[in-house]
Parts: structure tokens; sequence; C-alpha cells
């Protein structure tokens, strides 16, 4: 097993799913190269909120979502910022119960909220999540 602390090895893609054991995670990687092109960089962290290597997914340079790796589950940082807010909150009405109330718990700071959204299975929270991304990945 990897050990994601470890700054001076770099994981695979592969080895991250390994880590996670959720197979849900080569799916959501597999739909984000598929529908937006994304590209994705593993990153190290070295901040003590989320220290460690998380995968930025990009499309055309602009960043769409940051993946944090989790043993049999991971989080899906998605940031929304001034320009997505008037749309996000126009579709909000129709996104899961879950991504509504951390929505309207997150606070804004900068003009910006930072969703932090956990994934396990697909089910309606990770439809909703890719509602946000298909506006963010629109600006």
């Amino acid at each position: 097993m990897i050990d994601l602390q470890n700054p001076s090895h770099c994981p695979t893609l592969d080895e991250v799913a390994e880590y996670i054991q959720n197979p849900l995670f080569p799916n959501f990687c597999t739909d984000i190269k598929t529908k937006y092109n994304g590209k994705e960089k593993l990153e190290f962290s070295s901040c003590s909120w989320e220290h460690g290597w998380n995968i930025k997914f990009k499309k055309s340079g602009k960043s769409l979502c940051t993946v944090y790796p989790r043993e049999t589950y991971f989080t899906v940082l998605v940031v929304v910022g001034r320009k997505e807010k008037e749309s996000v909150e126009a579709i909000l009405p129709e996104c899961p119960a879950e991504i509504q109330e951390l929505y309207l718990q997150t606070k804004e700071g900068n003009g910006q909220r930072w969703l932090m959204i956990d994934l396990e299975d697909k089910d309606t929270v990770y439809d909703g999540l890719f509602r946000l991304l298909d506006i963010r990945a629109q600006r």
C-alpha cells in the first residue's frame, strides 16, 4: 500500500485507486476525462488542512476539481466562485439535499465557496456533483 503522506514518491493514478479501494474512483476519473476532456495532475500538498497527495483535474488549463483520496471513498473539492455562483444557485433546488445543505452551510470567502463532497457510491450526490462540474467547465 502506498503512503500518500510521503512527498518523495509521486503515486500513479492506479496506485491511488488501489489505496481508495472503491470502483467508483476509476469510473469518476473516466467520466471526467470523457465528459470534459479533463487532464489529471497529481500534486503533493504540504498544507495542514489536507496534507498529502491529491489529484487536480483541469480542462483547458482551468481547474475543475481536486480529489482527496481516502480509504474506501474520496472527497471532491469543487470551488464555486463569483462566475459560477448565479448558475449554481439557479440549479441548487434540483440538486440532492446533501449538496443543497453543503452549499448553504459552506461559508463564502473572497466570493468563493469551497464544497468538499464525499463520494462512495454512484448516486444522486454523484449526479449533483457533475451538475456543478458542468457549470465550472462552461466558465
